[in-house]
């Protein structure tokens, strides 16, 4: 990857930027500031090819950052990686409500940090990698309960299918299993997306996960990396 690329990395402490930016050297050429006020001005100056910040950043916090560049006519392109703690399923939820592209936890896993930086620094217009998946939903909200069948999973959403969907920017809780049938996951969702029944596809809903605790994010990450070369061999489907 060309070194003309630049990272900013944003976090208060000295230790998570040091290690950070050992991690993202070969990446491109890798700028640090230790606040969310320096943050913002140093993505006005230098115009980076991707922003890393902390969740909890001073004097601007991580997820109000993230809004202000999302918002911003000039930066709105530039990919955003928020870093939350540990099994926060709460600073998730904040950093993906702010318009996060990707969400890391620490401790910060250096593979799993390359692999979503790569990702976003590839196309302007990233997508998560989606697998097949074959199993039973739960849905509910406000007292409304519905079933379906998810046909797909990626580390931010799924997609379901379901005779009667519930109608976009609903928020549901979830339950569900992975095929292994282990442990319950049980997240709460946003709908970005609701589809009728046509002659283009089955009713269904795109949903964005909202609130996941660590273990369930990382159950996800090791299924879908699971299954991520078949899929690469398959044709699009409902993502």
């Amino acid at each position: 990857m060309p070194r003309s690329r630049k990272i900013l990395v944003a976090d208060d402490s000295d230790l998570f930027r040091d290690l950070e930016s050992v991690f993202l050297a070969r990446a491109g050429e890798v700028i640090t500031v230790a606040d969310g006020e320096s943050a913002l001005a140093a993505l006005r100056r230098e115009r980076p090819a991707l922003a890393l910040l902390d969740l909890k950043l001073s004097r601007l916090a991580g997820d109000e950052l993230c809004r202000t560049i999302k918002r911003d006519p000039e930066l709105r392109d530039t990919p955003v990686v928020i870093v939350i703690g540990g099994d926060a399923a709460a600073e998730r939820e904040r950093a993906v409500r702010a318009g996060a592209d990707d969400v890391v936890a620490k401790p910060i896993s250096r593979v799993t940090l390359l692999q979503a930086v790569n990702r976003l620094l590839r196309t302007r217009r990233p997508g998560l990698v989606r697998v097949p998946l074959e199993t039973e939903v739960r849905m509910r909200e406000a007292g409304r309960e519905t079933w379906g069948t998810a046909r797909n999973l990626s580390r931010g959403g799924m997609f379901v299918q379901a005779a009667d969907p519930p109608p976009g920017a609903t928020e549901l809780e979830l339950r569900f299993r992975l095929p292994d049938g282990r442990q319950e996951l049980s997240p709460t969702a946003l709908v970005v997306w609701s589809r009728e029944r046509s002659p283009h596809g089955a009713p269904g809903v795109g949903l964005q996960f909202l609130r996941l605790d660590r273990a369930s994010v990382e159950r996800i990450d090791d299924f879908v990396h699971q299954y991520a070369a078949p899929l690469a061999e398959r044709s699009p489907g409902d993502a």
